[in-house]
């Protein structure tokens, strides 16, 4: 492909810039961007056959494992999770064998990499002749040089795409609706304020009746002189219908909220943590835990730290993760341990295999997703665990890849009992009574004896 050019920031530096120069500057950065993407493309398409071949051929692993750890590969080398690391190489894989003229459009500046997931995604139902049809009807370039996409929005784009695709082959699309119906679940992703959006992904029908039922128990209500909103009372009959309970307020659940021990009593505002959420403000940690608990709906489990903020570690001579290990590994950890990747823990590993002598202890254990974990046991990869007392007392893991990548993953800070000056001295936002007045606990230091 063409050497792509580096960017020139003269103008950032020319005070009598016109607008019309900074916008040719940011039209030529948007199109360095969409060449450096396809490039990024090719590479890892190139990536993927070398660690094949290698594994094939100078390994000689199973077949089953050929290509393992090549999207965490992509991911480090991106700055990004595997997840979206895997994303990446499926659609290297598809631009460079099936569809060369959506490749070259980026390669010309004029699609992005969203615009080109969005074609390979639509189009992944298609056998790679009709998905070299449409790729050659939307994405080849006409006579006069423009090009079919030109001007679409990534609604309009995903439109033409399946008219496309139903256009050379309706069975297809037909028979991908059908399996979609596999991929319904439902997720949670946190907000601002102690907030939470859950998301459900169901088929289209359940979910126009779902909306339905929920506007007419909001109009309902509404009729009634309930002074909610319909967006509240939707969002309460979601609760109580899926819950089981004639209120929304008291729902039984049982968390884990990581909090020191001053914050707890109200004489700090260090954040909580709060296990399958996220980060919450002092106030709203309490908050959660008084309603939950004047309600006996919620027990406490106090997590104790030494000085330096380091969970307490704890051993065993079992071949797997106990229960109280696995909850450990999980408070401490949060999310798996890879970095850039955010997604929840599912396995309690071995930093050290327990085949190579590696304990099964904290300090030999990191938690990690399924895939991170497949990924770890491929050929060439190692992970060590950092000294005693490395990243100011933080448990740390080294990785390196097969292809000589080295990263440094460093488990999060826990909430430690040190005092924050508040800029605008006044009234604690997070006052004794709120705790001790609604739920009576008895109150220890949050740190190793």
């Amino acid at each position: 492909m063409a050497h792509t050019p580096i960017l020139d920031t003269a103008v950032l530096d020319d005070p009598s810039a016109s607008p019309e120069e900074l916008v040719a500057a940011i039209t030529a950065a948007e199109k360095l961007k969409n060449e450096a993407s396809a490039l990024q493309a090719r590479l890892a398409a190139r990536l993927d056959d070398a660690v094949r071949r290698r594994h094939r051929e100078e390994l000689r692993v199973p077949a089953v494992v050929e290509g393992r750890g090549v999207a965490s590969e992509v991911a480090i080398a991106r700055r990004e999770s595997p997840f979206r690391g895997q994303r990446h190489l499926g659609l290297a894989k598809s631009l460079v064998a099936e569809m060369p003229c959506t490749l070259a459009a980026m390669e010309a500046g004029e699609m992005t990499e969203e615009q080109a997931t969005i074609l390979t995604k639509e189009t992944a139902c298609l056998d790679p002749a009709d998905r070299a049809v449409v790729d050659r009807r939307l994405c080849a370039p006409r006579d006069d040089g423009s090009y079919p996409f030109t001007g679409w929005g990534l609604k309009r784009l995903t439109t033409e795409v399946v008219r496309a695709v139903a256009s050379v082959d309706a069975a297809a699309l037909v028979e991908r609706r059908a399996r979609a119906e596999a991929d319904r679940h439902v997720s949670i992703r946190p907000k601002p304020d102690a907030m939470a959006q859950v998301t459900a992904l169901v088929p289209a029908a359940q979910g126009v009746a779902l909306l339905a039922a929920l506007q007419k128990a909001a109009d309902s209500a509404a009729a009634a002189g309930d002074p909610r909103s319909r967006g509240q009372v939707q969002a309460d009959t979601l609760v109580e219908r899926v819950t089981g309970r004639t209120a929304a307020a008291g729902v039984p659940v049982r968390v884990n909220l990581t909090i020191s021990d001053r914050a707890l009593a109200g004489t700090n505002q260090e954040p909580a943590w709060l296990t399958g959420y996220g980060t919450l403000s002092a106030a709203a940690a309490l908050g959660l835990v008084a309603d939950a608990g004047e309600a006996g709906l919620a027990s406490m489990r106090r997590v104790y730290t030494d000085p330096a903020g380091s969970l307490v570690a704890m051993e065993s001579g079992d071949r797997l993760f106990d229960a109280d290990l696995l909850d450990l590994l999980a408070i401490r950890d949060r999310t798996c341990r890879t970095p850039w990747c955010d997604a929840p823990i599912r396995r309690g590993d071995h930093v050290r295999a327990h085949a190579a002598g590696g304990p099964t202890s904290a300090a030999n254990g990191q938690g990690l997703c399924e895939f991170c974990n497949l990924a770890k046991e491929a050929p060439g990869w190692r992970s060590t665990a950092g000294p005693p007392g490395a990243e100011a007392g933080l448990h740390t893991v080294d990785i390196a890849t097969p292809a000589g990548q080295h990263v440094r993953s460093v488990a999060p800070p826990l909430p430690t009992p040190h005092e924050l000056t508040p800029a605008h001295p006044r009234r604690s936002l997070v006052p004794m009574d709120l705790y001790y007045g609604r739920v009576p606990i008895t109150y220890e230091p949050d740190r190793a004896a």
